[in-house]
């Protein structure tokens, strides 16, 4: 049944299942992180591991995200309608044998092309730090296949309106690796062998954990005849090649990024590395949950023809993705310097690892509004099965990255910090102009009153971030440095909540009323 009292309520009821479940994984991700930082440190362990692993993780982004936003979801909501269960458990199938063909040949030739693989993405690692990270691909390559089965079964789960099984997958990947490098680390003279092993652990995971709920709704997908399945498949396919590129955009701009820090001093690739993942952690719980939640409405309300509908949803949940986004990227420019030292600093991560890290988050902290926007506004052009202009947007913005990050990269000598700048302001471009082009297309996307909005919401945060600052300063003289950071935290939080309270901005109260039930 439709929504009609309030348009978002349904999707933020979705929002809080998967929310709530990839701030769990986003948590057990720090304890990755912290373990890798533990084990490998910041180096040529580090940098192989990361390197090798990004390579079928980015091929991951394009199969997930490409095939599930901008295809599948939309061709199987319409097949449910049309087709009822079975057609639409006959459809999945095709979708499913033809995605796992694709995974296991792509696997397949990352195996035997593993070393010109490498060069393409890090040519500039010395021979014993390139040796190594071909050999961990070879390693991590098949865990492509796990990962592209569970990303096709979690569009059909979503589909269905089923959030748990799909949300709580990243969480047992990231059990399984720690478990993995924390019992194997020492079992090779090179503990990135461990890392490798706790990806394709974490891989099988994710896969298995969805079967239970396919079968539960009559889903369980089996092998079939893709050719008499062709039709769909061309529509999906058309759908789905142009998106390849327009949504794996910023991943586009990490592997340019990840090229370029090949080049630079040693340990660079992992400082890009551990400041991404930083950022990730309030993009998961406000813009991927958000979008996860929101394809499946928009998607419906296309095919209705209800554009009212579509404005509204997108207008209510690019607002909540903002305001959960924006007050994150002031904390993390703020206090960039203790939350890398925190969080991070032991083992084999030493002091100065923890700083160039730092200085590489304050970069990728600065576009993360934008990268918020783009991944919650991207969806609403795949919901109009429209993947081109996304995709000739993100060509812009990856010119702009590439140009960028060369230049204050390498010629004004900013080296990491420059690389996460340069990506920051390739995805302002991206979200920009993507929005501008979504008015133009359905109307006055975001609702009246959005700039003054914008300003209240970034007025805040800025003064909740300042006083973040002048607190950790304060507190850091008398007290550890973890008290000082939790009382700045605390501190902005409790900042931030009054001053969104002050000014009468709706999201806050949707949040309260989310956190009260």
């Amino acid at each position: 049944m439709r929504e009609t009292a309030d348009p978002g309520k349904g999707a933020l009821r979705d929002w809080r299942t998967v929310g709530g479940l990839t701030f769990a994984s986003r948590v057990a991700g720090y304890g990755r992180d912290v373990a890798i930082a533990y084990f490998l440190g910041a180096g040529a362990q580090s940098d192989a591991f990361y390197v090798a692993f990004r390579i079928p993780n980015l091929l991951r982004r394009l199969f997930a995200e490409g095939m599930l936003s901008a295809a599948f979801i939309p061709v199987f909501t319409e097949k449910l309608k049309t087709g009822g269960p079975a057609g639409a458990r006959e459809g999945f199938s095709a979708v499913f044998t033809a995605l796992a063909a694709a995974a296991a040949l792509t696997a397949a030739l990352g195996l035997i092309f593993a070393p010109q693989i490498t060069r393409l993405f890090a040519s500039g690692f010395d021979a014993e730090t390139f040796s190594l990270t071909t050999d961990l691909l070879r390693l991590v390559f098949p865990y492509l296949i796990f990962v592209s089965v569970a990303a096709v079964s979690m569009g059909a789960l979503n589909s269905t309106g089923h959030f748990f099984a799909p949300a709580i997958a990243p969480l047992l990947f990231n059990i399984a690796f720690i478990v993995a490098l924390v019992i194997f680390h020492g079992s090779w003279g090179d503990p990135a062998i461990a890392a490798g092993l706790g990806v394709l652990a974490g891989g099988a995971l994710q896969s298995f954990i969805n079967v239970p709920f396919l079968r539960l709704r009559g889903l369980s997908p089996g092998f079939v005849n893709i050719f008499k399945h062709s039709a769909l498949l061309k529509t999906i396919g058309a759908l789905m090649l142009p998106q390849l590129f327009g949504v794996a955009v910023y991943n586009i701009n990490i592997i340019v990024n990840t090229q370029y820090a090949s080049h630079m001093d040693r340990g660079t690739v992992s400082y890009l590395y551990f400041a991404e993942r930083l950022t990730e952690f309030p993009l998961g719980i406000g813009a991927v949950a958000i979008a996860t939640a929101l394809l499946p409405r928009l998607s419906a309300r296309a095919a209705e023809g209800d554009m009212d509908g579509f404005r509204e949803h997108y207008g209510s949940l690019l607002r909540m993705t903002l305001f959960v986004t924006v007050p994150a990227l002031a904390a993390l420019i703020a206090l960039a310097a203790p939350i890398c030292s925190v969080l991070f600093e032991r083992g084999e991560f030493t002091g100065s690892d923890a700083l160039f890290s730092s200085q590489a988050l304050v970069g990728y902290a600065a576009g993360l509004w934008a990268v918020a926007g783009m991944r919650v506004t991207a969806p609403a052009f795949f919901a109009l099965k429209d993947t081109r202009t996304p995709a000739r947007i993100a060509a812009v913005a990856l010119l702009v990255n590439l140009a960028l990050g060369y230049l204050l990269g390498f010629v004004f000598g900013l080296k990491h910090t420059g690389l996460a700048l340069a990506s920051s302001v390739s995805a302002a471009v991206n979200f920009l102009l993507l929005l501008r082009l979504l008015r133009g297309r359905v109307g006055e996307a975001t609702g009246r009153g959005f700039g003054v909005w914008c300003v209240k919401v970034a007025a805040v945060s800025a003064g909740a971030g300042a006083m973040a600052k002048v607190v950790y300063e304060a507190a850091s003289t008398a007290a550890p440095q973890e008290v000082a950071l939790a009382a700045a935290l605390a501190v902005a939080g409790a900042v931030f909540v009054a001053g969104a309270k002050g000014l009468g901005i709706e999201e806050m109260g949707k949040i309260a009323g989310m956190v009260r039930r």
